[in-house]
């Protein structure tokens, strides 16, 4: 899939034949916020008000925006299984960061 960041936002790409426009909507947060253009510098335009139109509602509002996912994932483990992610990242040479990213990823594609 095609994105677009802009202030840690990120906002789909999506492209319509029927209506031959660009559109799209802000990806990780619960609230519905679209845009679209019928180039691509009008859809990235529009992806930029549509974020800033948004920080301005929720300021407006006095509403704490919601923020987009960070990548940063906190989880708590037993100490063995933590024990043996170490070992068998530094038996593969990787960081545990990386064994731990690869396992999410393969079990993800199982779910998905």
């Amino acid at each position: 899939m095609n994105t677009l960041t802009y202030k840690n936002y990120i906002g789909s790409v999506e492209f319509s034949e029927e209506d031959n426009v660009f559109f799209g909507k802000l990806e990780g947060i619960n609230a519905l916020v679209n845009y679209e253009g019928e180039s691509v510098t009008e859809l990235k335009n529009a992806f930029k008000e549509a974020v800033d139109d948004y920080l301005e509602f929720c300021n407006a509002e006095n509403i704490t925006p919601e923020k987009p996912y960070s990548g940063k994932l906190s989880i708590t483990i037993s100490p063995a299984t933590h024990n043996t992610i170490v070992h068998l990242a530094q038996k593969n040479g990787i960081s545990v960061n990386t064994f731990v990213n690869r396992a999410i990823e393969k079990q993800i594609s199982v779910f998905a």
